[in-house]
């Protein structure tokens, strides 16, 4: 029986509003998987030096609070930005193998893993900020002179900034995970367009960080002519990687420029941050400098101790 038009119409209008099936379907790209797993262990691996260094020196000196508030807010927003954008490969996992589950997700592993390697640097960062560093040195109000041991000095203003970029950082954390879960519960996936643009404002808002992270680093480095705690072997394991990582990020489905252009130009930018702290590291040596100063903070007697006869009244 032929269509009358009313019935034709009828028909592709059910057809324009009805949702296609989201099929499932394994990459089953090796050399994809190959390199994504790569990159995964050499993440980690590049990332031992410094936490290594921070920890056997037992300082962080030379670190820049701001170079860290502005990436670990930056891998937080990428890592959540390729939740969304990847969104359905997590859906998927319902109905694939676990090999290809694993394969569909690596993309989402290696932002993953960036932004818990990065985050354990600024939380080694807070742990061993250097004690003499966290109070300013106490100066009388008046003729007379306190002792010691009654006085509490102000903190410092770069402990201040640290502990206000921490709080930033976690909250940071806290609302754009909140906001996430909310779009993906009550909205959808990427492809209804509330969880797109806020998919696309986060890897927006980390290609800017980005950008911006290494500047504050750069500057204190160039300032104080010292490589500190920074670990030139991380830098030297992670800069010729980036190229690898952007194209394993590039070759993801579902992935856009908002995902990997943050790692771009974070590598440009480290890579400039290694020239400089090699320069200065030999510079240094060949003046007889050491990178990084351990020597131990005077101790402040306190007000609990015994006084004996080389205790001094007054310092």
């Amino acid at each position: 029986m032929p269509f009358h038009t009313d019935q034709i119409i009828q028909v592709l209008g059910d057809l324009k509003h009805t949702e296609p099936a989201k099929e499932c379907v394994p990459l089953n790209d090796k050399s994809t998987l190959m390199i994504s797993i790569f990159l995964c262990v050499g993440l980690v691996i590049s990332y031992l030096p410094q936490h290594y260094r921070i920890i056997v020196n037992k300082t962080s000196e030379g670190f820049s609070a701001w170079f860290l508030l502005l990436g670990v807010v930056s891998s937080t927003s990428s890592f959540l930005n390729i939740i969304l954008l990847q969104w359905d490969s997590i859906v998927c996992c319902k109905s694939l193998s676990t090999g290809a589950c694993i394969e569909g997700l690596m993309g989402i592993v290696q932002i993953g893993l960036q932004w818990a390697m990065f985050s354990l640097v600024f939380i080694l960062f807070l742990l061993y900020f250097p004690e003499d560093k966290k109070r300013e040195l106490h100066a009388p109000s008046s003729l007379h002179l306190d002792l010691p041991s009654k006085m509490q000095a102000p903190l410092s203003a770069e402990w201040k900034v640290s502990l206000v970029v921490a709080a930033t950082c976690i909250g940071h954390l806290a609302i754009s995970f909140f906001i996430s879960i909310l779009l993906l519960i009550i909205v959808g996936g990427p492809e209804h367009w509330q969880t797109n643009y806020w998919a696309a404002f986060l890897g927006i808002l980390s290609m800017l960080l980005a950008s911006l992270q290494y500047l504050p680093q750069i500057y204190k480095t160039w300032k104080s002519k010292m490589v500190g705690a920074l670990s030139i072997p991380m830098m030297m394991l992670q800069t010729p990687g980036t190229v690898l990582f952007v194209y394993s990020l590039v070759v993801r489905p579902g992935t856009n420029w908002t995902a990997w252009l943050t790692y771009m130009v974070t590598g440009i930018l480290q890579g400039t941050l290694l020239i400089m702290c090699i320069t200065w590291h030999f510079r240094n040596k060949r003046l007889g400098i050491r990178d990084i100063d351990t020597t131990a903070a005077p101790i402040v007697q306190s007000e609990h101790d015994e006084p004996n006869e080389n205790t001094r009244l007054l310092n």
